[in-house]
């Protein structure tokens, strides 16, 4: 297969790279000066794209290059792919659900855990010797037993419910439709609003459509009030981000944890000194583990696709 072209649209894992380089004939489009100088030159060598969540393939990229056969996203969502287009020219999807489930539900629990127990600020308390000079620390707010209301139950919504549920937490959900294999341990609202009204913690969990684009908006927000925290390791835009920091600079909303924001890499100043907040860089994914079997997933959609073999995670 070292013939076949393969574009990878910006950096992303050494390991991905590597075994990108080691099977295709790897072009790496950030050694370009622009997209238009690339596609100059090498548009007719690619026939699968491997993008992610910084750098996909929207309409003018995908009918830029003639011979393209599937894209590939490092990554679970889809936003940055342009589906319609793809279907219109018959141009296979993938992406890596599942071998990232447990470290994104992780570090939804775990940027809970830091919001209400002020982990970072407690770190700092004792990295810059407040300590050592004998003033009381500030009591924090418990974790276990907070209502958690959870938008978007899919995969990965589910294991951050099953993890919330192991602290006691009961767990409630809104999505499109009602979830069977739910069940009765976890009660269902048809409407965001009644969701977010009856959580203590709102976890955003969704994929970011045209439909669920600011469905985190000022009324949901009012909704949880200023004792509620927001986490979000979804998608940025999913939550009205401008409406998200006045609540927070203001005291409608009692807290957030972020991992992802509407503009990345660029966060709103005025988060920067809220001890009520916690961010992250968008690394819900970024373990050595999970990184690697991202990897490996990619590889073998690409191999299965070349070789005439069922794809593994087909998306289109």
């Amino acid at each position: 297969m070292e013939s076949i072209g393969v574009l990878l649209t910006c950096p992303m894992y050494t390991n991905l790279h590597e075994q990108l380089a080691n099977r295709f004939n790897l072009f790496k489009l950030w050694n370009f000066s622009s997209f238009q100088s690339f596609s100059q030159t090498h548009a007719n060598s690619v026939r699968a794209l491997v993008c992610d969540t910084k750098i996909g393939a929207d309409a003018n990229t995908i009918d830029s290059l003639p011979n393209l056969e599937i894209v590939s996203t490092y990554s679970v969502g889809l936003d940055k792919i342009d589906l319609k287009k793809c279907r219109e020219k018959g141009i296979r999807v993938v992406n890596t659900p599942d071998v990232l489930t447990d470290d994104v539900a992780d570090l939804a629990i775990a940027l809970a855990l830091a919001v209400f127990r002020k982990i970072p600020h407690s770190d700092g308390y004792v990295k810059n010797g407040l300590w050592k000079h004998g003033s009381d620390y500030p009591l924090t707010t418990k974790f276990s037993g907070k209502s958690v209301g959870i938008v978007g139950l899919g995969r990965i919504g589910s294991a951050i419910a099953k993890r919330a549920a192991a602290f006691g937490c009961p767990v409630s959900y809104h999505s499109r439709s009602e979830k069977p294999e739910a069940g009765s341990s976890y009660k269902y609202y048809p409407n965001i609003l009644d969701l977010a009204a009856n959580s203590q913690i709102l976890v955003v969990a969704c994929a970011l459509t045209e439909e669920t684009r600011h469905i985190v908006n000022r009324q949901v927000i009012d909704a949880l009030g200023p004792n509620g925290v927001i986490i979000n390791i979804g998608r940025g835009p999913i939550i009205d981000q401008r409406e998200l920091v006045s609540a927070l600079v203001e005291g409608r909303l009692g807290g957030a944890g972020l991992d992802v924001f509407e503009n990345e890499p660029n966060v709103p100043e005025e988060l920067m000194g809220l001890e009520n907040v916690v961010l992250t860089p968008h690394v819900g994914t970024d373990t050595v583990e999970t990184c690697n079997d991202m990897a490996d997933l990619v590889i073998a959609n690409l191999e299965a696709h070349f070789s005439g073999k069922p794809l593994l995670t087909p998306v289109l």
